[in-house]
């Protein structure tokens, strides 16, 4: 298992939190046990977390659930949490049950606890062997589309705009980027230009994926060596047949 996948049990020190995080470790996963604080979370925040958040006292843990909610959608982690149907429906307020990957109510049975956990973990294990995609479009309606497509075969992180994909890149590392090209303030022409003048992310390939079919666009990139040029009037299979067609080449090119 990659040293990245991990369980972090959030929760006081009762009896009940020892149990799951023996039962846990019995099941061969790494577990590390955090109180429900935000300044500890981060210090084990990293790629494919599985966070299990036991709820003792939900109105003390506002911050904690928001907080989760920004690891889901900045790091794709996966939230799991344990508590009543009322801890339930005021978690809801800020979170969604169908952004949680799992949902244990008690009284809880650790050892069937733990079985799931395990499944969990392995899911993420498998995810953090696939491709890493970055799709940068100012039209939200846009990137959820994307994400739909390609999600089930590849890791997705999404950036609404070019500065927010370099701030993005600043802390995570991606094997793709499919870049639009009309976006205000910077468009994807620029950002591929600032991509290319970091040495940190110089080398990832960029694909624009744009509405933008006229000669004069697709010249106004070639000299920026875009690995192609694709329309989004394309179909999803149009679109992941060049995806995976560019990861064979990566593998092969790799071995």
């Amino acid at each position: 298992m990659e040293k990245d996948v991990r369980v972090i049990l959030i929760g006081g020190r009762g009896f009940m939190i020892t149990s799951i995080k023996n039962e846990l470790q019995n099941q061969g996963l790494e577990t590390v046990h955090t109180e429900p604080s935000v300044t500890e979370l981060e210090k084990h925040k990293g790629p494919h977390t599985v966070y299990l958040l036991y709820i003792e006292d939900i109105d003390s843990i506002t911050d904690i659930i928001v907080y989760l909610k920004d690891r889901i959608t900045e790091d794709k982690a996966s939230v799991n949490i344990i508590g009543d149907r009322e801890d339930f429906k005021e978690v809801e307020h800020i979170l969604p049950r169908e952004r949680l990957t799992g949902i244990f109510e008690r009284p809880i049975n650790v050892k069937d606890l733990a079985a799931h956990m395990s499944t969990i973990v392995n899911d993420e294990e498998t995810k953090s062997y696939r491709g890493k995609i970055l799709v940068v479009d100012d039209d939200g309606t846009m990137l959820r589309t994307i994400d739909t497509w390609l999600s089930d075969k590849y890791e997705v992180f999404m950036a609404n705009s070019g500065i927010a994909a370099i701030t993005l890149l600043a802390k995570k590392q991606v094997d793709l980027i499919l870049l639009d090209y009309e976006m205000p303030v910077t468009d994807g022409p620029k950002v591929l230009e600032m991509l290319k003048s970091d040495a940190s992310t110089e080398s990832i390939p960029v694909m624009f994926l744009t509405n933008k079919s006229d000669r004069e666009s697709v010249m106004n990139v070639i000299n920026l060596k875009p690995e192609k040029y694709l329309l989004k009037t394309m179909s999803r299979e149009e679109l992941l047949l060049n995806i995976d067609e560019f990861f064979e080449k990566q593998k092969a090119q790799k071995y």
